[in-house]
């Protein structure tokens, strides 16, 4: 399909992934202007669009287009000029962040040194259950960089704070430790750094580029499948950075055990440090955020209001922020604060249907995953591959369906609700030191879906 044609389909299919007013906002006058050697260049209005594409939807752009087109390996924003829409369009993105308040101008600039955004803080940032450790882990590494737990392998699912986290990391140590020279970077774009110095005929410039750095934070290594070059070139630069205490940090959407096609080198040295998973967050993580969102924005909320939208607004934290920031939107142009009824309709289409299961297809799942029968998880029997069997599926109900702990108990052979909180808690702190554990999980989980 030609290039006009490909766009449109894309729009198509991104506008279904986020708001409205985002998709109006920021995807309205762009097009694709050419495209050379599998990179595809999009045009867009100005440097506003441009930045906020690449920082907020890059991801989504690029995993869209290479469902359409596979042979498709990078995406370039360019300034396309067309001055009365362009004047047109940045009128309406300046209106936006005046109203949201939450967006100023040099939030949407990276520094150019280090590619680190300096909104990405710890100022604000919310810590729960689902993703203390991570937390706990990076402060380590801020007060010690290079010395603890390194490398530091955090992954999840898309939109659960990543890169806000691994970024915040870099911003806290160019702070504590102004001496250390940082650098964060994508996996895509370490990928086309590596292409440019081979096409280039200049291999050494690259290798000198990133050997300098006392620490590397690199984004979305999951993309690293099937680049086989890229992949022993990050090789030896771990091995060199590591050798000399380097930090080095990685991000993914998945355990490093379960990326395909990562070379089983590359595979071993990403778990050697600390690997630790952050999930979406529960619901006292959620009254916590939205806590912190309204009064980061200066903000009145009415605690039933808090806690509605923390029991409707399930899934990741930026489809939550997302909702948050359609509220506050509504609330400083009516220049009061919004009743619940009006939230409600405000929201309405942001609310994702909640998760069903039928617990006996879980157990199911879990008896078949280690070759048990289904009914001995319900017996009064001390076996441990069968203790933990039924520990494993109770900590699942309630980490991956949010089923009370009297409900588990009574479900899983009537038992006490205490049993359920006891088995909950142990296979969480056992998963924090057993990877084989952390890949049974995985695996359980993936029959789910």
């Amino acid at each position: 399909m030609n290039t006009k044609e490909l766009w449109e389909k894309c729009l198509s299919e991104i506008e279904l992934s986020i708001s409205k007013a985002n998709f109006t906002t920021w995807f309205k006058n762009t097009s694709i202007v050419r495209e050379e050697g599998g990179t595809l260049y999009v045009g867009v209005p100005n440097e506003f669009v441009k930045d906020w594409l690449y920082n907020k939807f890059h991801k989504l752009i690029l995993k869209t287009i290479i469902g359409y087109e596979e042979g498709v390996r990078s995406i370039e924003y360019i300034i396309y000029k067309n001055e009365a829409v362009n004047k047109n369009i940045e009128n309406t993105i300046v209106k936006q962040m005046n109203i949201n308040k939450e967006l100023p101008l040099n939030d949407l600039y990276m520094n150019k040194e280090d590619n680190l955004n300096p909104k990405y803080n710890f100022n604000s940032f919310v810590v729960g259950p689902f993703n203390e450790l991570a937390y706990a882990v990076a402060q380590a590494i801020i007060t010690n960089p290079g010395q603890n737990y390194n490398p530091f392998f955090i992954y999840g699912g898309t939109g659960l704070g990543k890169t806000h986290m691994i970024q915040a990391i870099g911003n806290t140590i160019k702070i504590k430790h102004p001496s250390k020279k940082i650098y964060y970077v994508s996996l895509e774009r370490f990928a086309i750094d590596y292409i440019n110095s081979i096409q280039n005929k200049n291999p050494n410039s690259f290798k000198e580029k990133y050997r300098k750095y006392d620490v590397i934070i690199m984004d979305d290594i999951q993309f690293i499948s099937g680049k086989d070059k890229t992949q022993e070139e990050l090789f030896h630069l771990f091995n060199t950075l590591y050798e000399s205490n380097k930090q080095i940090i990685f991000s993914s959407d998945k355990h490093p055990n379960f990326i395909q096609g990562l070379e089983e080198r590359l595979q071993s040295r990403f778990a050697s440090g600390m690997t630790v998973q952050i999930v979406e967050p529960d619901y006292e993580s959620r009254i916590a955020i939205i806590k912190a969102k309204f009064e980061s924005t200066n903000s009145i909320i009415d605690n039933e209001i808090v806690s509605y939208l923390a029991e409707i607004l399930e899934g990741n934290i930026r489809e939550l922020e997302g909702s948050l920031n359609t509220i506050i939107c509504q609330t400083q142009l009516k220049n009061k604060a919004l009743s619940l009824n009006e939230i409600k309709i405000l929201i309405k289409n942001n609310i994702k249907p909640k998760k069903t299961v039928a617990i006996k297809d879980i157990v199911e799942i879990i008896s078949n995953h280690y070759g048990i029968s289904k009914e001995v998880i319900y017996e009064k029997t001390r076996r441990k591959e069968i203790v933990k069997a039924r520990q494993v599926a109770m900590y699942i109900l309630r980490e991956d369906f949010n089923i009370s702990y009297p409900l588990i108990g009574s479900k899983l052979g009537g038992r006490d609700h205490t049993t359920a909180i006891h088995s909950h808690l142990k296979i969480k702190e056992d998963l924090k030191t057993d990877p084989a554990l952390l890949q049974e999980i995985e695996k359980i989980r993936i029959m789910f879906k």
